[in-house]
């Protein structure tokens, strides 16, 4: 989950779905309330870490933060130097994702066509927006927490992505990577940053517990949907039609569109890597196929 956060246009929420830990999460998420505070103050830690599920989340949590911190500069290097061969890897952890999760929802209606194609129009629409920049302040970068969580937590929505839409990405990647050499600066970024995704996730998971109660499956369909409507984001050939500079005077892609393989070459005079790109495609196809199967062996079967 911490490697696709760091990426914009996969969503840690995505391979919460694939691993099947995303209403477990949901739930323990929610249990941080005031009656687990309760409990805390009453019967004590031991009680208090049971009911929230501590484990989980202590093992979770530590396994995003570890990931976010080691890949960091190696997912940055492979975006800049081979972005096709890594948008392939994650299109195919997508799209299988989109099919196993799909296929768990049983008889599809009216309602749940709906909700699976209002959930591909509303991240579909989200991949087309442009980037803007935002301002270097403590209280944007607070409320850019608190909304990226939000997508971090949804499959199919990246908050990476939400984070770029901002103008918030490479304010908060940079202090992920200058932790060493700017420890103040880039704490008291992580830190505002973090205040602001822990009141965001907790307030966020509720609504979505709630929806997962009122209407699951339709939930389900919709979050499906969010998936199928991020491959926009995350096709391999892309060619940037209008580009931006960002506050470090960087030129970053502002507008782009999808091209097939070999339009890609004639355009862009670059090789497509095809080769290599649909069998990275297939690994992120076999990859998330593993999991389903290790993850459900009685599904499987």
């Amino acid at each position: 989950m911490g490697a696709a956060d760091v990426v914009p246009g996969v969503s840690g929420g995505t391979i919460a779905f694939i691993t099947g830990i995303y209403e477990r999460l949901l739930s323990a998420l929610q249990s941080i309330n005031l009656q687990s505070i309760r409990i805390l103050f009453k019967e004590g830690i031991p009680s208090f870490w049971k009911a929230i599920d501590g484990n989980f989340l202590m093992f979770l949590f530590t396994g995003i933060g570890i990931s976010i911190l080691s890949l960091a500069k190696g997912l940055t290097w492979l975006l800049d130097n081979k972005p096709i061969l890594i948008w392939s890897f994650f299109f195919g952890l997508i799209l299988s994702s989109s099919w196993f999760v799909g296929r768990k929802i049983p008889g599809w209606n009216a309602g749940k066509v709906i909700s699976l194609l209002a959930g591909t129009a509303i991240a579909y629409w989200i991949t087309m927006v442009s980037p803007t920049e935002g301002p270097e302040t403590l209280l944007y970068i607070f409320f850019s927490g608190m909304i990226a969580i939000c997508a971090m937590i949804l499959p199919g929505i990246s908050g990476s992505f939400i984070l770029l839409l901002m103008g918030s990405y490479s304010m908060v990647l940079g202090a992920i990577s200058h932790i060493g050499s700017e420890p103040v600066q880039s704490f008291t970024t992580i830190a505002t940053f973090g205040v602001g995704a822990v009141i965001g996730l907790l307030s966020f998971v509720r609504l979505l517990n709630f929806v997962f109660a009122r209407a699951h499956d339709q939930t389900i369909a919709a979050l499906t949907g969010f998936m199928i409507g991020s491959l926009n984001k995350v096709w391999p050939w892309k060619q940037t039609v209008e580009t931006t500079l960002n506050r470090h005077g960087e030129e970053i892609p502002l507008v782009q569109k999808n091209l097939l393989p070999g339009t890609f070459e004639k355009a862009l005079g670059i090789p497509s890597e095809l080769g290599w790109a649909l069998a990275l495609m297939v690994l992120g196809i076999v990859v998330v196929a593993l999991l389903e199967i290790f993850g459900n062996p009685k599904e499987a079967e």
